[in-house]
């Protein structure tokens, strides 16, 4: 996954390879160690995606089962984190696969006569922007988690949806003024975004109309 870097300590990552050889080993103690170090990291791109936090419970539960199941796959030179969240995140994808209704949703194209709602650079705390974003419908939310937050390109999106990347930017373009619509409701002027509780470093959420 592209978002939420964690930086941690060589004893840190001496740790957790410690745990992934155990979970390896199908440990017990292991994987509950492993669930636990990372549970808050997990839990926050769940609860992104999810409609609430029963939802995100699944999701996590879910993608772990399925980082133990395939942990051989796992190559050791290469950082765990970025691993786990793209299991966690693909996780997040197929459970609301099934529900994401694409077909009504016109294309970008249709948009280029509408006029453009003034640019909003806003920064916001992240349990803010996760009330809102959860707030948007599933199809929406996914696409602009997916680009806004993780990094995706529209041609990444549609592939990994199996939509078009018209769709991709359509969807992300409604979502964008939906936000727009809830943060004008609420009077909001300037918050602080964090891209989760383990990475400190503010990420930039640009919830302009304009598309990339």
């Amino acid at each position: 996954m592209k978002g939420e870097p964690v930086t941690a300590s060589r004893d840190s990552e001496d740790i957790i390879q410690k745990y992934i050889q155990g979970c390896i080993r199908n440990e017990r103690d292991s994987q509950k160690a492993l669930y636990k170090h990372f549970y808050s990291f997990a839990m926050g791109i769940c609860l992104r995606y999810a409609n609430n936090r029963l939802d995100a419970a699944g999701i996590l539960n879910d993608g772990f089962f399925k980082a133990f199941k395939n942990i051989t796959k796992y190559e050791p030179s290469k950082a765990f984190l970025p691993w786990l969240g793209r299991i966690i995140t693909n996780t997040a994808i197929d459970y609301y696969r099934a529900n994401l209704k694409f077909a009504d949703h016109v294309d970008i194209l249709d948009h280029e006569n509408i006029a453009q709602v003034s640019s909003v650079y806003d920064k916001l705390a992240y349990h803010d922007l996760l009330a809102l974003v959860q707030n948007l419908s599933p199809a929406y939310r996914t696409v602009f988690n997916l680009f806004a937050i993780d990094g995706y390109s529209h041609e990444e999106i549609a592939e990994m949806l199996g939509i078009s990347i018209g769709t991709s930017k359509s969807n992300l373009f409604k979502a964008r003024q939906k936000l727009q619509e809830m943060l004008k409701a609420t009077d909001a002027k300037t918050y602080q975004v964090r891209s989760s509780e383990v990475d400190r470093n503010l990420l930039q959420v640009r919830l302009n109309t304009n598309m990339q």
